[in-house]
């Protein structure tokens, strides 16, 4: 969807004969039929006008066509300005420009992004450059039109209110200004900016190449087809087996055959470990490749994050990013837009979007209108959060009201902790979670251990991590994250053992699980969550405790700063019962899930000692006569200063 179409010589007409800024609402009102904020409003009123000034002189073509807020299908993304010619080779030329009205940035050491102040405050997000090569990326990937007539496509990016360019071209920045330049305020930056446009649109084509990509087929290219089953192609961490493969051929059936008057629901349970991940990757693979357009789907950004870098290979990972998406970001997306929408970690799906939970209506409804197959990876006991809506039966109402149809299957074999379902059993049954055949747990089944100091904890996973990179310390969010803005303050500090780490790196963002130096950070339930490593190691912090041979939870020692809980006093106040019982199974699940992400082994330490006697007498062949076995790498002692 395009909201304002004209050639350059009519763009001019209106950004200084008229208010551009009211023209440009006006046609937005009527093609969207949303209303727009007034910072946005004012936004177009001086990107507009700054761009309208550059376009005003003769070396560029009156005749060029000129868009504005192009909506990319199939994503909630706009591409600000489009300009549209013929250049000296007498090839049809779309230029994408990005704009800005930035006035300040700085570095940082995450790939592609700069930290930049918004009205909410600073964050991080996408650098100029970054952001109009990835547009340009998206339309390559999935227009037709572009793709098989290979349109040569130039972005760039224009902040005309920028004037120090050199946090923007650091050197890490290089390869995405190299493919998509940047152009700051002042009329020498203005005259190189016109001198850009007139090297790539020689001649006027009227809007005609825009009109052909807005009407462009949307599917992916076989280019995105070939680079995502070649990154699955040998690697043993995606191969199906067992029913993996028997849901995964199922939903890939139902997927092909749903339609728009034919919608599909599915909704596949499975445990810790049983595959959920893998298969739901296959599945992205598999129906892109039919030339469907799927998306995977995750409220948690860490597994996303981690997918998009284990495919990439030796692509960026921006080629594949446009496959994956938010659970929030179908708020506005048409009926049956999407052949298949694939949700990953579906238990942790929120009622609302955005930063405020203010947005939409319900993330279920929304995923299963804009999917003619929505597909749904479910764990109930893997809610964690107050927000998480993501229940089976909610699935089933909304699928039910969209008159689709439901499939239910079922991942029972386990994969993770060293394929015990004994372990899984024994857990839920010393959590308190549920009553199984499982008291005792047999050692032999799977490496758990429980210590009486983080310390020994730390060495251990330490040592582990050193044949693979896949050992991690984690934690129960108990302690405020002095860090984020004291980089040198330590966050889980336990003076009595003289133990003290940082919570994850915040550079690495969804990435930390993965990050080489991420075992020197304790990592957290919204940092782990779908996914795994062989060994983990566990701090059990004063929010679960053992009394009397049963476990209690404690709402009240989680850190403020955690948002899990957050509702939970008010509910306190109006429903006591309900609300107790809700955070107890919170806190539960979140050990659960903290204790289910090793492949081989897991290694626990309490703050509470009665807390780990309760666990050590659960154990059927004693910790004390395991303990010998167990080998520590030889490591003089720290301090927390040291360290």
């Amino acid at each position: 969807m395009i909201i304002y179409q004209a050639t350059k010589d009519g763009f001019l007409n209106d950004a200084f004969g008229q208010d551009i800024e009211a023209v440009v609402l006006g046609a937005y009102q009527v093609r969207s039929g949303h209303r727009v904020s007034k910072s946005e409003i004012r936004a177009w009123k001086e990107s507009l006008l700054a761009m309208a000034k550059v376009l005003r002189h003769e070396s560029i073509p009156d005749d060029c066509g000129v868009a504005i807020e192009y909506v990319i299908p199939q994503t909630a993304k706009r591409i600000d300005l489009l300009l549209s010619g013929v250049d000296e080779q007498d090839r049809s030329k779309l230029i994408i420009v990005e704009l800005k009205q930035w006035e300040s940035a700085t570095v940082t050491q995450k790939d592609g992004l700069v930290r930049t102040r918004f009205a909410g405050g600073e964050s991080d997000t996408s650098h100029p450059s970054y952001q109009a090569w990835s547009y340009a990326e998206l339309l390559r990937n999935f227009n037709e039109e572009v793709y098989s007539r290979d349109v040569p496509l130039q972005p760039c990016a224009y902040l005309h209110n920028f004037i120090d360019g050199a946090v923007l071209n650091d050197p890490r920045y290089q390869s995405y200004v190299e493919k998509a330049p940047i152009f700051l305020s002042g009329q020498a930056e203005r005259e190189r900016l016109r001198a850009f446009i007139a090297r790539h649109v020689r001649r006027g084509d009227r809007g005609n190449l825009i009109a052909e990509i807005e009407n462009g087929r949307i599917r992916p290219s076989r280019r995105l087809i070939d680079a995502l089953v070649g990154m699955l192609e040998g690697r043993r961490e995606f191969v199906l087996i067992d029913d993996q493969k028997v849901a995964y051929e199922t939903i890939v059936t139902e997927a092909v055959e749903a339609s728009e008057g034919a919608k599909r629901v599915i909704i596949v349970d499975g445990g810790p470990g049983t595959g959920k991940s893998v298969v739901a990757i296959n599945l992205l693979a598999s129906l892109t490749a039919e030339r469907l357009m799927a998306k995977y789907v995750t409220k948690n950004r860490a597994p996303r994050a981690v997918f998009e870098q284990t495919l990439s290979g030796s692509y960026r990972r921006s080629q594949i990013a446009s496959l994956f998406a938010g659970s929030g970001e179908f708020i506005e997306t048409p009926a049956d837009t999407f052949d298949a929408l694939i949700v990953d970690e579906a238990h942790r799906l929120n009622e609302k979007s955005g930063l405020y939970a203010n947005l939409g209506n319900n993330q279920i409804e929304e995923i299963i209108r804009a999917a003619r197959c929505a597909v749904f990876f479910i764990d109930e006991d893997q809610r964690v959060t107050w927000k998480d809506i993501g229940r089976m039966s909610e699935i089933e109402a909304w699928a039910l009201k969209a008159g689709a149809a439901v499939t239910h299957l079922k991942l029972a074999s386990q994969f993770r902790c060293s394929g015990s379902d004994g372990y899984l059993a024994w857990l839920d049954q010393v959590l308190g979670i549920r009553d199984t055949a499982n008291p005792l747990l047999e050692v032999d089944e799977f490496d758990f251990q429980v210590f009486d100091s983080p310390n020994e904890v730390r060495r251990l996973i330490e040592e582990k991590n050193r044949a693979n990179n896949r050992a991690r310390m984690v934690a129960g969010y108990c302690w405020d994250w002095k860090s984020k803005k004291e980089p040198s303050a330590f966050d889980v500090v336990i003076p009595e053992q003289d133990f003290a780490m940082q919570w994850n790196l915040a550079q690495d963002g969804g990435l930390w699980i993965t990050a080489e130096r991420s075992v020197e950070q304790i990592g957290c339930i919204h940092t782990c969550q779908g996914l795994e490593v062989d060994y983990i190691g566990v701090i059990v912090g004063p929010d679960l405790i053992a009394r009397d041979g049963k476990i209690v939870t404690r709402p009240e020692k989680r850190s403020r700063q955690d948002q899990s809980i957050k509702g939970y006093r008010k509910e306190l106040r109006e429903n006591p019962k309900e609300a107790g019982n809700k955070a107890d199974a919170i806190i539960k699940n979140t050990y659960r899930t903290l204790m289910t992400r090793g492949m081989k082994g897991c290694y626990v330490y309490c703050t509470d000692p009665e807390t780990a006697a309760y666990f050590r007498e659960r154990i059927a062949q004693r910790y004390e006569q395991a303990q010998p076995d167990v080998e520590l790498p030889m490591v003089a002692e720290q301090t927390k200063d040291a360290r």
